[in-house]
């Protein structure tokens, strides 16, 4: 079948347009599907300027890992959640004070009415003399059957669990910054393709002027071409947009907002999941922070519940004193000192302690629920997020055969259409059916590395 000059030269550009834009089956897809459709054979694209989107000023290249440590440094809530912890962790200390001597020293001086007493407001009067004094008061506690104990430990299990707050809020920053990236990298791979697209139409279009000018084709041609282009021109002004906005929540995710544009760079495809989702379910489970954060909450909820519950036994203080009275009165001492034991028995608050232990053993139980829904919400989240994953891998080995097969479906329609057998609306379809296609496939490697992005968060695996 022999082919007019112009539209072979017409199918030879739709052949290097479609074969640039595609891998032989190595389960990836280059992340600029049509780069080489408008540039010169044999150029060195990495000597060129990067596209400029929006007008903006020069790009300014970025790796993933790069990404990831602006956006750890300039996020906000991770350096909140940093100071949660260190004020979590202040609370052992508070809790551990206990344990310690309770030392306080007293200055007094009184000035008194002559020989006088109190006599109001007690069951006993009590003498007032007049004198000035100096002393100093030591309280050891030798046990509270287990009331400070409990405390230490509920505040060391609320400290823990902060800290699993601040590594599953690190796993977001670092999930939201990475799918920011690959979505990035998919608007600008498709805003690519479409402009390869919008290019071939023209050449496509200044051809069937040409031929119709020299009464080799009909209008009705040209016609269609001009459809073709202007829908591919809406299709390139749709890219560049998506491309902005991916640009913006990039920059967003980063913790920044100038007016900056990056050349990211590629990352490497991660391994296909495993068929069977069950290893990795209990790699959630043993992995995932905020799980963590939920379990060490339930069993500090515990033993919150027993330090509650061990106020209704007795507390043990030795108690010391001692001080000097240089201004005084004949009826005191020029100094004095005493050391004791004082036995604190509740016996009567109310109901006060019985109801604060059952308040706190609910707020157990319920803590413990909690751990519980969130292990189920796990379970659905690795399950999901597997599935997603593996779809989209598969997607990329569905997705170049797909595009085979539709450049075969658009070199027989070219055919066809140059033989006269054919007519300008099926090379049309076919040419529409290959951009589809194309487009699809210059954001399938992103999507999968996306998809991972959400499985690894799942597994609690984000480092």
């Amino acid at each position: 079948m022999r082919l007019s000059l112009p539209l072979a030269l017409l199918f030879g550009l739709t052949f290097m347009l479609v074969q640039s834009s595609s891998n032989a089956q190595t389960g990836t897809l280059p992340s600029a599907p049509v780069q080489n459709a408008t540039s010169p054979v044999g150029a060195d694209s990495s000597s060129q300027t990067p596209p400029v989107v929006g007008g903006k000023g020069p790009q300014i290249n970025l790796t993933l890992s790069d990404a990831e440590a602006r956006a750890l440094k300039n996020e906000p809530h991770l350096l909140a959640e940093e100071f949660r912890t260190q004020a979590a962790n202040k609370r052992v200390t508070e809790s551990r004070a206990g344990y310690f001597p309770q030392l306080s020293a007293n200055l007094t001086a009184i000035d008194t009415n002559g020989d006088s007493a109190v006599a109001a407001g007690a069951l006993t009067t009590s003498s007032i003399s007049a004198r000035a004094a100096g002393g100093a008061s030591l309280v050891q506690m030798i046990t509270d059957f287990g009331h400070t104990p409990n405390l230490v430990q509920s505040s060391r299990l609320q400290a823990s669990a902060a800290g699993q707050d601040q590594e599953s809020i690190r796993q977001s920053i670092l999930m939201e910054v990475r799918e920011a990236y690959f979505a990035a990298q998919a608007a600008e791979s498709v805003r690519k393709t479409a402009q390869a697209v919008l290019d071939f139409r023209k050449v496509t279009l200044r051809q069937l002027t040409a031929l119709a000018q020299s009464q080799l084709r009909s209008t009705l041609d040209v016609q269609f071409a001009q459809v073709m282009t202007s829908e591919a021109e809406i299709a390139v002004v749709r890219a560049e947009s998506n491309e902005e906005k991916a640009q913006a929540q990039l920059a967003a995710s980063m913790g920044e907002e100038g007016n900056t544009v990056y050349a990211l760079t590629d990352e490497p495809l991660p391994a296909s999941p495993d068929a069977d989702p069950g290893g990795y379910i209990n790699q959630a489970i043993a992995n995932r922070p905020d799980l963590k954060a939920f379990q060490l909450r339930s069993e500090s909820a515990t033993h919150e519940a027993k330090a509650e519950r061990d106020l209704n036994f007795p507390t043990v203080n030795a108690l010391a004193t001692g001080g000097e009275v240089p201004v005084h009165d004949p009826t005191l001492h020029h100094d004095y000192g005493a050391v004791g034991l004082n036995i604190n028995i509740p016996v009567f608050n109310g109901g006060l302690y019985t109801a604060r232990a059952a308040e706190a053993k609910l707020q157990a139980r319920a803590a413990d629920q909690d751990a519980s829904l969130r292990k189920v919400e796990i379970v659905r989240d690795v399950r999901m997020t597997w599935a997603d994953a593996r779809d989209a891998y598969l997607q990329i080995d569905v997705t170049q055969r797909l595009l085979d097969q539709a450049n075969v479906a658009m070199r027989l329609a070219q055919a066809r259409y140059d033989a006269g057998l054919g007519s300008i609306v099926e090379l049309n379809q076919a040419e529409l059916n290959r951009t589809s296609v194309l487009i699809t496939a210059a954001s399938a490697r992103f999507d999968y590395q996306r998809s991972m992005t959400a499985f690894q968060f799942a597994l609690g695996d984000l480092h």
